[in-house]
């Protein structure tokens, strides 16, 4: 009978008629939406911008190096002017903050990911429309309203052409993308931080994140408010700010200031976490003091935002609200002198590796300590209204920007070699930042005499007759030093990315969770996230790996093995017997008799 045929076991089949197509490296960057990817994008746009400011402002001083110059035409030098202002704050410095806390900052608390990535990346995007349709307006009117378009000077009688709008579309394209950033990032900071990262355990870099993305969901929508009645009064006959039929220009003004001010407060949150995320690493020591930090910054960034009419001292505003921004702006003088307070201690008798990053926070520290020392000085009313719409008050406002700049190259240093696996030269580093710093000291110093002595802000002119020329002189050669020391910083970086010196995982020895990482980071950031127990638990795992080496006992050696029985000895007949025949018996052998 023939046996039933066999059936065997269904298996899965992977069937494929061709192998996939690796995409170019350029459209895989612009269609993820892994917050390192974006974050990578807004990082090299930003630093691209940073590059064009700088340019920008050393070519407004070349316009002011010798007295009645007519190097650049008026109309050109306000538009360099325009330019130059917007590109730093809203294309180069908060773009910056959002690219470095959007790469770190999810390692940091250990998480795989963003909460709402494609929001993320829609954030990119619209921030690259609004640099894009801001600069396309130099193909046809370029704007020509310096910081802000303050009506009723930006209206459509006194602006008729369209470079208002194209400041307007710009720049709320970018803030747009801004509020949609602080969104993901406020969800990811609230949903996706590893078990047992408590907020008393979050890294300093974390808490200025969180401080950040809700400073930006405040003064976001301010901004976008005032934009879009600015638009309507524009194109469609709006009376927001027409004085003339009940409308409140002052209401723009502090609507833009409200935004302008969080910004100035963002890049002070975000230079002060840098530093106080470097200090520690390199001075081999704890941070003295973690609540006083992360409170600190905080305070920083609510006390920045309150204060905002600082700026319109000579604006018709109530006593009151002067009394109130004056008081916000001098009690930030208690936070910022608890940091530095904070940084010295940890650096006091503490193991200091003199590298990069740490040369350049405390440039950076020098900085905004000259800044924010000047901010305190004309938040007093008498002082302010003495110096408003001089170029000595502006220049507290020069040398936090400076030291947010310093501060940014110390976080590069610092990160890139989580970013790329490799490190930054020192040596360019060292000759940039003795170029920005000193340079920014000379132009600030001397800007503050000119000022003193008379000369507004922004000036496009002065004559010999003023007596500021040599202190133009020497501010001009100072942004000069600036402008070079930032390039050069720049190509610098650029170089390191691709051919600097490759490292590990942990070049520095540092204690939160983004060292734990690869570099670069996978997909999925983490294989294994460990449990978080303090604010360093790299520290504590490098503790607990080193304990256990110390109590490892190795194991005793097993017992000798018996021989093999092939080669163990006969044993010896008893007595009485024959001994065993030795190969084949005989078959014609006949038995002994007995």
């Amino acid at each position: 009978m023939t046996p039933p045929p066999t059936i065997a076991e269904r298996r899965p089949e992977l069937v494929t008629r061709e192998l996939p197509r690796q995409r170019a490296a350029w459209t895989e960057a612009a269609t993820s939406a892994d917050h390192k990817a974006v974050a990578k994008l807004y990082l090299g746009t930003s630093l691209t911008f940073l590059a064009i400011a700088a340019i920008l402002f050393a070519l407004t001083r070349l316009q002011l190096i010798v007295p009645d110059s007519t190097i650049i035409v008026p109309e050109v030098f306000n538009r360099l002017n325009t330019a130059a202002n917007a590109t730093f704050v809203i294309f180069a410095a908060i773009p910056f903050v959002l690219g470095l806390i959007g790469y770190i900052v999810p390692l940091q608390i250990g998480a795989r990911g963003t909460a709402l990535p494609r929001l993320g990346q829609v954030s990119y995007w619209l921030y690259a429309a609004g640099a894009f349709v801001f600069y396309a307006s130099f193909l046809y009117t370029v704007p020509e309203v310096a910081l802000s378009p303050l009506p009723p000077l930006s209206d459509d009688f006194f602006s008729p052409s369209n470079a208002v709008d194209a400041w307007i579309a710009g720049v709320g394209l970018a803030v747009l993308g801004f509020v949609c950033f602080a969104v993901n990032l406020v969800a990811t900071l609230n949903s996706l931080r590893a078990p047992g990262m408590a907020w008393r355990r979050a890294p300093v870099l974390a808490w200025a994140a969180r401080a950040i993305g809700y400073t930006l969901l405040v003064i976001g929508p301010a901004m976008l408010a005032a934009l879009a009645m600015l638009t309507v009064d524009r194109q469609f006959d709006g009376v927001f700010f027409n004085p003339g039929q009940g409308g409140e220009p002052l209401v723009f003004m502090h609507l833009s200031w409200i935004f302008f001010a969080g910004c100035h407060a963002i890049l002070i949150v975000a230079a002060c976490a840098v530093i106080s995320e470097i200090v520690p690493t390199f001075s081999r020591k704890p941070l003295f003091s973690h609540t006083a930090v992360t409170g600190s910054l905080v305070a920083i960034a609510a006390l920045g935002v309150l204060a905002w009419m600082q700026n319109m001292y000579a604006e018709p505003v109530p006593d009151g609200f002067a009394f109130f921004a004056m008081a916000a702006a001098v009690f930030m003088l208690v936070p910022v002198g608890l940091l530095f307070f904070v940084w010295t201690a940890t650096m006091w008798n503490g193991a200091i590796a003199a590298k990069a990053p740490i040369g350049l926070s405390i440039a950076a520290a020098i900085a905004l300590v000259l800044g924010l020392g000047g901010q305190l000085a004309t938040a007093v009313i008498p002082v302010g209204l003495q110096l408003e719409h001089t170029a000595a008050g502006h220049q507290d406002t020069v040398m936090v920007m400076v030291g947010f700049t310093l501060a940014a190259f110390a976080a590069l240093h610092y990160w890139l070699p989580k970013i790329s696996g490799r490190t930054v030269s020192e040596g360019p580093a060292k000759a940039a930042s003795a170029l920005i710093l000193g340079g920014s000291l000379l132009f600030a110093l001397t800007m503050f005499f000119a000022g003193v002595d008379g000369q507004p802000v922004d000036v496009f002119r002065y004559y010999e007759d003023d007596g500021v020329s040599t202190l133009n002189l020497f501010a001009s050669i100072g942004a000069f030093a600036v402008t070079i020391g930032v390039l050069v910083e720049l190509a610098n970086l650029a170089r390191s990315h691709t051919s600097g010196r490759e490292v590990g995982h942990d070049p520095w020895g540092g204690s939160t969770l983004e060292w734990f990482a690869l570099s670069p980071p996978p997909a999925h950031n983490f294989d294994a996230v460990p449990d978080v127990r303090s604010a360093e638990p790299l520290r504590d795992i490098r503790d607990a790996i080193a304990a256990r080496e110390a109590a490892y006992v190795p194991p005793a050696p097993p017992p000798p093995e018996p021989r093999p029985p092939s080669f163990a000895e006969p044993e010896p007949n008893p007595p009485g017997e024959q001994p065993a025949p030795v190969g084949d018996p005989d078959p014609d052998a006949k038995p002994p008799v007995s």
